[in-house]
């Protein structure tokens, strides 16, 4: 049996299903990859919160599978919705990586201002594509200008230098996999992750089982725990690219410990939930703690977001 995996054809994501291919072939599984536009690689103008649709950077893929063009189908769990198309279901969660989101700076003397604190946010052009970044930067830095930018993250950095900005946000992982990192960046402690952010989802057809039961191998059970907590609290909260939610949950010593949060467009209202609690009564802590979250008044948040995106 060879396994046809598909990606998108970024070097990210190709980093991503060559880990898949490598690890399905220490099982003992011949692959091999089919490479695959998806709408958000094809629309590099439209911010992603404005493009109306879930699933953007994922649907190109998923049809494929559908369409048996493909037997599974490799992506960052992050972009996944929280509902997956019919007949298409999680196969494996790779072990996930580094999660927080890295600041990347226009300069070396932009960065030596950040460390020693003489640099005021407040007053830079920060670019960015994610709305949940966006939100915690306006949080922290309200006067702080924002810009959109799109494009795979070589494209972003190229911007970073033709553009008038003093810094970019991205994923930490995103520029490490590929050996993309700056000297002259910053992982951003203090702004909380995207639910899932690290982790790589590998997804097949329900009714392959061989397929399925192969990928099933490859699934790396801390990570699976801890992203189903982000997830629900995502979900939980009817989240989607233009809802400002974050979500990290991580274990230690037979615990999780969890952060989220949901934060308003632009950035004055931040409902924060933490806790720490055992595995074993960790089933339902994303659902318990979103709804937590909705009623300390991210309830409004939601509407008012909903109704600006529907004005």
């Amino acid at each position: 049996m060879k396994i046809r995996i598909g990606t998108r054809d970024s070097k990210l994501a190709l980093w991503q299903a060559e880990m898949v291919q490598a690890l399905l072939k220490d099982k003992g599984f011949d692959s091999e990859l089919v490479l695959i536009k998806s709408e958000g690689d094809m629309d590099l103008q439209t911010p992603l919160y404005a493009m109306g649709v879930q699933g953007v950077f994922t649907r190109s893929l998923d049809v494929a599978l559908l369409n048996n063009k493909i037997d599974i189908a490799v992506h960052s769990m992050k972009d996944v919705p929280t509902q997956l198309p019919a007949g298409i279901v999680q196969a494996a969660i790779i072990e996930r990586g580094v999660v927080n989101d890295l600041m990347v700076f226009k300069s070396a003397d932009h960065k030596q201002a950040y460390d020693n604190g003489t640099a005021d946010l407040n007053t830079w052009n920060i670019a960015t594509s994610s709305i949940r970044r966006k939100a915690q930067l306006l949080h922290y830095y309200p006067e702080c200008s924002i810009h959109n930018i799109r494009g795979n993250v070589l494209t972003r950095l190229q911007k970073l230098e033709q553009e008038n900005w003093d810094a970019v946000i991205f994923a930490q992982a995103g520029l490490e996999r590929i050996n993309a990192r700056p000297e002259a960046s910053v992982v951003l402690d203090w702004m909380l992750p995207a639910p899932a952010q690290g982790a790589v989802m590998v997804v097949c057809l329900d009714r392959d089982k061989d397929v399925l039961a192969a990928c099933r191998l490859l699934n790396h059970e801390p990570t699976d725990t801890c992203t189903k907590v982000e997830r629900d609290f995502l979900k939980t909260l009817m989240g989607g690219c233009s809802t400002p939610i974050s979500a990290y949950a991580k274990i230690e010593d037979d615990k999780i410990v969890f952060k989220g949060s949901l934060c308003s467009l632009d950035g004055e209202e931040n409902i924060e939930v933490d806790t720490t609690i055992d595995i074993a009564d960790a089933e339902d802590l994303g659902i318990l703690l979103a709804q937590e979250v909705l009623v300390s008044g991210g309830r409004e948040i939601v509407d008012s977001i909903r109704n600006t995106n529907n004005s």
